[in-house]
């Protein structure tokens, strides 16, 4: 006996679930299903028809057909055995017997005949075994599993029962402090409240964070590291009256912890006190009277084979004044006639001065621009322009990564191309890899690089790409795996051009008199640059 093909077919000729058991084009299969309903006769009895070459041995199911197509020297008795067996399966997988039940569950239907014909012949099994296999339960599995998660729940435990014997240590010896309890009984009720006020609770709830005035002194390593690992501010404390306080700053075994963990690749935020001024290094405080600022913000997305999937610029010109008697100005300004670029100006910017004579002025010539520096604010937008393009001679830099498995190592060859138009600053390529004992086998690269073990991330850092190296190349040596792995890779970098090349020619006074001095700053920083 050899089965050709398992199928459910409809009434009117359309195949819902076919599944081949022997070497068969499309082509014939979807012709002899095509022929079945034109041979079947209405009011007949039988349940096979025979051709030349093949023999149709089915059974209606409501409105569908189950049909075996099998050669004509096969045995019709163990035909209509198997015919009957999948006919007690196909209710148990589709819930209802109609062409949508049936495509739904299609492929748990081609699963289970698989399980009852092998290679054209019936293999002794029964329905329960068959939907026993199909599902694929494993003990071992189950087991494997139970033992994962009582691990992770003593685990917790564990860190629970630590952390409250820390808790306790901690209260243990603020109570063994000598003089403790009396400095505190020294100050009056408003200096406790202020101190309550002032102090910072970490989670133990113990007595380690009172006030500068609290007369404990502590030295709270401890209460250092908790609070950083919750990702709060560490508690300022105001100056001491004079002189017992409680003592900030790290100890030797503090030190030692957070050297190891550097070396692990976390990033350390140190305790700093907060200063006044700008948070940002890249931005410094403006000195002369009037700063302007054209920055642009990249947004790529380029393809593993080439193309690019998405290439967005976005841009902004800003104003900063700093004295009330230069507010009253306007900006002539030039662009380098990129067709592709469309600006936008500021409502309150004059439209029709800007369109004509390129210069951005207010739409009242006698009100004057907002002044002061505002902390981490860039200034007051003037314009805002935007890019889009497919064109890959617009992308800065391109990247082109080949992974090869050869043997038992993965071969790994980065190389990256940059365009002529900017000379790109702080380059930094960040390849993701797969989890490893130890840091990969860079064989060669030119630049510098870093291994993050932590996000298993590959560093590659060029400090400036100009007209003297316009390409580079880079590679290593992995474990195998999946070339997929290796992306998507992210690129970021800064230029001091743009892309919409705008300048700011002149500022022009309203009032008469000299022309005010003015500075001007241009950047071109990635904000999302990716290849996947």
């Amino acid at each position: 006996m050899v089965v050709l093909a398992a199928s459910i077919v409809s009434k009117s000729g359309k195949v819902l679930v076919s599944r081949q058991f022997v070497d068969m084009t499309r082509i014939r299969i979807e012709a002899l299903l095509a022929a079945f309903p034109k041979l079947v006769g209405t009011g007949k009895q039988h349940t096979y028809v025979e051709t030349e070459n093949v023999r149709y041995v089915y059974q209606p199911i409501e409105a569908l057909y189950l049909l075996l197509v099998t050669n004509k020297q096969s045995n019709i008795l163990e035909d209509l055995e198997t015919l009957r067996l999948l006919s007690k399966l196909v209710p148990e997988y589709s819930v209802s017997l109609d062409e949508e039940g049936v495509c739904k569950t299609a492929f748990e239907l081609i699963f289970a005949f698989d399980e009852v014909i092998s290679l054209g012949h019936k293999e002794n099994v029964t329905v329960a075994q068959v939907k026993q296999n199909c599902e694929m339960e494993s003990h071992e599995e189950k087991l494997h599993k139970l033992v994962l998660q009582s691990k992770i729940n003593e685990t917790k435990d564990v860190m629970k029962r630590k952390a409250s014997e820390i808790d306790k240590s901690k209260i243990e010896k603020n109570r063994g402090e000598k003089g403790g309890f009396m400095s505190l009984q020294s100050m009056g009720s408003g200096r406790i409240e202020s101190s309550f006020n002032d102090m910072s609770i970490s989670s133990g709830g113990g007595g380690g964070g009172f006030g500068s005035g609290s007369g404990f002194g502590l030295t709270t390593d401890i209460d250092s590291f908790s609070t950083k690992s919750k990702g709060r501010p560490p508690s300022s404390a105001t100056a001491p009256p004079k002189g017992l306080g409680m003592q900030l700053g790290k100890t030797q075994r503090t030190n030692q912890f957070l050297e190891s963990l550097k070396a692990e690749g976390e990033v350390i935020l140190e305790d700093v006190q907060p200063k006044a001024g700008p948070a940002r290094s890249a931005a410094p405080p403006p000195t002369d009277p009037i700063s302007l600022s054209a920055e642009e913000r990249l947004n790529v997305t380029l393809k593993r084979d080439g193309g690019v999937s998405n290439f967005d610029v976005q841009g902004t010109l800003s104003l900063q004044i700093l004295n009330q008697e230069d507010a009253l100005i306007q900006v002539q300004i030039e662009t380098g006639g990129n067709p592709g670029i469309l600006f936008k100006t500021h409502p309150n910017i004059n439209k029709e001065l800007f369109s004509n004579e390129n210069i951005l002025g207010l739409k009242d010539p006698n009100r004057p621009f907002p002044t002061g520096q505002g902390g981490d604010a860039a200034g007051v937008g003037l314009l805002k322009w935007r890019m889009q393009s497919v064109d890959e001679s617009d992308v800065p830099l391109t990247i082109n990564c080949w992974p090869s498995v050869s043997g038992n190592e993965t071969y790994v060859s980065i190389e990256y191309e940059a365009s002529s138009m900017f000379d790109l600053r702080n380059v930094v390529i960040s390849v993701p890899l797969p989890a490893l004992r130890q840091a990969p086998n860079v064989r060669q690269i030119d630049g510098e690089w870093r291994y993050d073990s932590r996000n298993s991330i590959l560093e590659w850092s060029i400090l400036l790409i100009d007209n003297s190296y316009r390409s580079g190349s880079m590679e290593f040596v992995v474990p195998p795996v999946d070339s997929s792995v290796f992306f998507p890779i992210s690129i970021r970098f800064t230029a001091a051009k743009t892309f919409s090349d705008l300048k700011v020619v002149n500022v022009l006074p309203l009032r008469g008199g000299p022309r005010p001095k003015f500075s001007q700053r241009t950047t071109l920083i990635t904000e999302n640059y990716q290849v996947v």
